[in-house]
């Protein structure tokens, strides 16, 4: 047997002020974005906004159903909207927000597990990472620079 060992780099801002320009902007997007989300159920608000390489934003939040399962998490309403509206464009940079009507939200929430292998299959799609920011509703924001650091097992295309 061999032990293997995985290490992952999460860069942490302090607030979402010490971030670079680009990704501040991109994240007021995703504050925006998650104001709009319609989470009557579990109260959790999520938006998300991607940065393309044509220069376009496009933002996405959550939408719960009562049928649990037909809801949408806001990384992957942002995700396929782009891949449908602009299938040429690579992704550049993505920020998530997340906040709860219960309590709140100071650490950085990262993206659930389903939405980490929808990331993963537009990274492998693109062959390029997409720089990843993702807070609660305040506080410090973090960083990944790939998917693959929040993933490391993701399943790929060339799998099957």
């Amino acid at each position: 047997m061999k032990e293997v060992k995985i290490e992952i780099k999460i860069d942490v801002f302090d607030d979402i002020n010490a971030l670079p320009e680009y990704a501040s902007n991109l994240m007021f997007e995703a504050i925006e974005a998650r104001k709009k989300a319609y989470a009557p159920y579990s109260n959790f608000h999520v938006g998300a906004a991607l940065l393309l390489s044509n220069g376009k934003i496009v933002v996405g939040s959550n939408q719960e159903n009562a049928s649990y399962p037909s809801g949408l998490c806001a990384e992957r309403t942002a995700i396929y909207y782009a891949g449908a509206k602009y299938p040429d464009s690579v992704i550049k940079a993505m920020a998530i927000t997340a906040a709860s009507s219960n309590e709140a939200t100071k650490n950085p929430i990262p993206p659930c597990g389903a939405c980490r292998q929808a990331i993963a299959e537009y990274e492998d799609r693109q062959n390029s990472s997409i720089e990843i920011f993702f807070m609660g509703e305040t506080g410090s924001v973090a960083r990944s620079h790939s998917l693959s650091n929040l993933l490391p097992f993701g399943f790929k295309s060339s799998m099957l």
